[in-house]
């Protein structure tokens, strides 16, 4: 059947593989394509007639096995290493050397095991995401038929080798839905056409044919009609071709060869950098700082130091690097359970919650590897539905006589659409199948009530089909012009004619086919993915922009998104070649406003999602083949389906059961979920522990005696740490869901400030409460009621920011409490009950006289009151700037 649209590819300048020493080789496929057939078999040192099998053994020594470069996953050292490099772990083993330096061997002895805990639940996550991509790699084919001889005299044999035994220079035989075992030139072809998609994203088979190229090959490499390439599979007919290149020499390895490289840092990973660094700057002033002022104030001197260290921790979110991989772990678990999708590199699911554009490819996500008929029309472009009819005829006939293992794409549409019943009430006679060369295929059959007739019915490429039918130039120009407007719409097209002949005995060739009568066009269109609309409304819902990166024709996918219900506005479609000329800064300003680049190469994919990721966005790559390996580490997230060819699942982050929008948007919101609770948790630590650190700072220059001792401070970020890994099982408000996950340092900073400093307040205020408290109290007393009275509002108030500031929850819900609701309430109880427990006085804590507990109750009402006026005001600021999405949620 008729190909509209040609792949395209690479340019064939590149080189990909040196010479093998002493191994006969194509050089580069380009030469291969402009060389004879002839010539290629002398390069090659090899005939039609196949190598002996002693030539193939030598050469296989030489060369190697045809199998892609070995992949080795990371052993279970290397990975607990890479966790090591984590920016807060370095920050936690660095203040643990301090701790141990001034003797604070229970400090430094918790913080190492935390660093420890956190480095083994995300090296075991990571491994256990290996594993399974472990099972899910596929061979690229198992055995070719090749033809071998035992001796140079022999005759050859056709027989089935292992793929991996393959050498340059062997003869191999290619059918129906054969997986092209390596890179090889065609020697003899038939009616062959070839899915290139896992290598350029056309989704279209390509015609292929052996005829010698004159002169040097021009375009692209995979738009070579005399070369195939491993990685891609044959859809009809039959070949004999030579094998060119095998294993690292091939354009598949080549494609493999870009996931070797460094990759740059993700969005969680530039997030998690600039948060380590402001928490830094914080931890390297608060030290100098305590001592100073102790010393210039307080005449103290190095006693001083174990405290600076202890508020220096206090700032520390030291349960960070297990919550965060407790909140990943749970989500890529209950991800790879419920939806089959497998994340390989945990922070990936962050990435995924933080995704603002999704970059995807058109075929096999919005729209099925299939075409259907959209209708027929006739010479003046009404509806002509005898124009389909016959065209189902010739399909059918075609199928039977020329003995066809199966329909293609386009025959099996137009068979769909036929009425099953009027097929049969023709006779066939005789078929031409299909032809690369004459662009059509030709049925002979016998009409009822029409004996002494044979009617042909042709159906091929439009210029192909009306060149042979009995029409003036004014139609052949006019019905050609129809065919350009159907073809500009986004549909493919047929022309279907036929002609009466008396009826013979002899056979028939391409010689009848002339002096047609035309019947009419036949329109196609791509078939739309069943999930893919409400997909897309779910991810828009979200609040993520789709962009489309295909090497289809623009108007096939404007055609797709316009029957999705995509909206295109101006410059939203665009010709990939037209990014050539820009530079980086305008691309990405076109990129933001355009939502389809077609006819896209894989450098035009990578430098799209790259020129995306420079405007300030999170993005996203679904991508399954050869083509896309690029992309997908030029983006933030990698995603790749299950059945994506091996190279794409190991240059992807994230693998999909199926290559569906639904997952996609099922792994978006698990990262959103987890991000939501990692963003609550950096929010309340980070505010409440710098509220703490400020009232430390100044209880150190108001009291004649350090504020709180060590070890309280120790005991206290205990529980709180404790108790905030409760965050890790907490579910959001499903508000959440609506907006991307990002952790901004700029937005976490301003906002730690404002409630930092609501927190200081309420710290303040508590002095006041103890010195009314303490008054008529004997001095021995004053500093063990201070420091109870102290600890007992900290874990006490902490529980408030707790319940209060939660991501997602509106203020006074009638939910269940849930993790977070209880754990807040034992941490009060902490608070209220150790003072005066026999856990107290080792702490250096005593019980608190009755009449601060009734002062303490008003300075946390009045507190409360401040973090649900806060809120509120912040929230309302928000929804003005249109940043708020549900008056519920709360902001990132």
């Amino acid at each position: 059947m008729p190909r509209i649209a040609p792949a395209w590819g690479e340019d064939a300048g590149t080189p990909v593989s040196g010479a093998v020493p002493e191994a006969p080789a194509a050089s580069e496929p380009g030469e291969a394509g402009a060389a004879t057939a002839l010539q290629v078999l002398r390069r090659l040192d090899t005939g039609p007639r196949g190598l002996t099998e002693d030539e193939a053994a030598l050469r296989l020594g030489r060369v190697g096995a045809n199998t892609l470069p070995a992949r080795r996953d990371a052993s279970w050292p290397r990975l607990l290493l890479r966790g090591l490099r984590d920016p807060f772990t370095a920050v936690l083993l660095c203040l643990a050397l301090v701790s141990a330096a001034v003797f604070a061997w229970s400090t430094a002895c918790v913080i190492l095991v935390l660093v420890v805990t956190s480095s083994v639940l995300r090296a075991s996550g990571e491994y256990r995401a290996d594993r399974s991509m472990d099972r899910l790699r596929e061979l690229v084919a198992t055995t070719s038929s090749v033809l071998r001889r035992a001796a140079e005299d022999a005759a050859p044999v056709a027989r089935e080798v292992p793929v991996e035994e393959l050498v340059p220079g062997d003869i191999v035989q290619l059918g129906p839905g054969d997986l092209v075992p390596a890179d090889v030139r065609l020697l003899r072809a038939r009616g062959l056409t070839v899915h290139q998609a896992a290598l350029t994203g056309e989704s279209v088979p390509v015609a292929k044919h052996a005829g010698d190229v004159a002169g040097p090959a021009r375009g692209a490499v995979f738009e070579q009609p005399q070369l195939c390439f491993q990685g891609s599979s044959v859809a009809t007919g039959s070949a004999t071709a030579v094998v060119v290149d095998t294993g690292g020499r091939t354009r598949f390895a080549a494609a493999h060869d870009r996931t070797a490289g460094q990759r740059e840092a993700s969005a969680f990973d530039r997030s998690v950098y600039g948060i380590s660094w402001i928490l830094i700057r914080f931890m390297l002033l608060t030290p100098p700082l305590v001592l100073m002022a102790n010393a210039a104030l307080r005449d103290r001197g190095l006693e001083t130091l174990p405290f600076a260290v202890a508020v220096a921790v206090g700032l520390t979110p030291e349960m960070l690097p297990v919550v965060v991989t407790t909140c990943l772990a749970r989500g890529a678990a209950l991800l790879a359970r419920a939806h089959g999708v497998i994340v390989k590199r945990l922070p990936a699911l962050h990435d995924l919650g933080a995704v603002d554009v999704l970059c995807l490819d058109k075929t096999g996500t919005l729209t099925q590897d299939r075409p259907v008929v959209e209708r027929g029309l006739d010479a003046a472009g009404g509806d002509a539905p005898e124009a389909v009819h016959w065209a189902a005829v010739n399909a059918w006939w075609t199928l039977q006589l020329a003995e066809l293992p199966a329909p293609d794409a386009l025959d099996e549409a137009v068979l769909d659409a036929a009425d099953e019943d009027g097929l049969m009430a023709y006779d066939g006679i005789a078929a031409l199948p299909f032809d690369p060369v004459r662009r059509l295929s030709t049925a002979v059959v016998r009409t009822p009530g029409r004996l002494g007739t044979h009617t042909l019915v042709v159906k091929g490429a439009v210029e192909a089909v009306l060149e042979r039918c009995a029409l003036r130039p004014e139609e052949t120009r006019r019905l050609t012009e129809l065919a350009d407007r159907a073809a500009r719409d986004g549909l493919r097209v047929l022309a279907v004619a036929t002609a009466e002949r008396p009826a013979r005995l002899r056979d028939y060739t391409p010689a009848d086919e002339r002096g047609l009568d035309f019947q009419g066009l036949v329109t196609l269109r791509d078939a739309l993915a069943p999930t893919a609309a409400p997909a897309l409304a779910a991810l828009a819902d979200r609040g993520v922009t789709v962009k489309i990166l295909t090497g289809d024709h623009p108007g096939t996918a404007a055609r797709a998104c316009r029957d999705l219900g995509i909206v295109l506005g101006a410059d939203a479609v665009v010709t990939a070649d037209r990014t050539d000329s820009l530079t980086d800064a305008e691309l990405a300003r076109l990129a933001a406003r355009t939502t389809v680049f077609a006819r896209c190469t894989p450098e035009h994919k990578a430098r799209i999602s790259a020129a995306l990721r420079t405007g300030g966005h999170t993005v996203g790559f679904l991508g399954d083949g050869v083509n896309d390996v690029s992309a997908l580490w030029a983006a933030d997230v990698g995603i790749a389906p299950r059945d994506a060819t091996d190279v794409a699942r190991e240059g992807a982050d994230v693998v999909l059961a199926e290559k569906d929008l639904t997952a996609v948007g099922h792994a978006i919101a698990a990262g959103r979920l987890s991000g939501g609770n990692i963003a609550t948790y950096l929010r309340i630590t980070l505010s409440s522990n710098l509220g703490n650190v400020v009232a430390m700072l100044a209880a150190g220059l108001l009291l004649p005696f350090l504020p709180m001792l060590p070890a309280q401070v120790l005991v206290q970020n205990l529980c709180f740490d404790t108790v905030q890994l409760a965050f890790a099982y907490d579910r959001p408000h499903p508000a959440v869901l609506r907006r991307p996950a990002r952790l901004d340092p700029r937005a976490l900073l301003r906002f730690i400030t404002g409630f930092g400093i609501l927190n200081a307040a309420a710290d303040l205020a508590t002095f006041g409460v103890l010195a009314l408290a303490l008054h008529g109290r004997g001095p021995g007393e004053d500093e063990a009621v201070f420091h109870s009275g102290w600890f007992t509002e900290n874990l006490i108030t902490q529980s408030l920011v707790m319940l209060l500031l939660r991501t997602g929850r509106r203020l006074f819900e009638d939910r269940p409490p849930g993790p977070v609701g209880w754990t807040a309430g034992a941490l009060a109880v902490i608070g209220v009950l150790l003072p005066p427990s026999p856990l107290g006085p080792p702490l250096g804590l005593t019980a608190l006289p009755p009449e601060y507990y009734l002062l303490l109750t008003v300075v946390l009402a009045l507190y409360a009151a401040a973090l649900v006026l806060a809120r509120t005001r912040q929230e309302r600021h928000l929804i003005g700037r249109d940043e708020w999405v549900e008056s519920g949620r709360f902001p990132r």
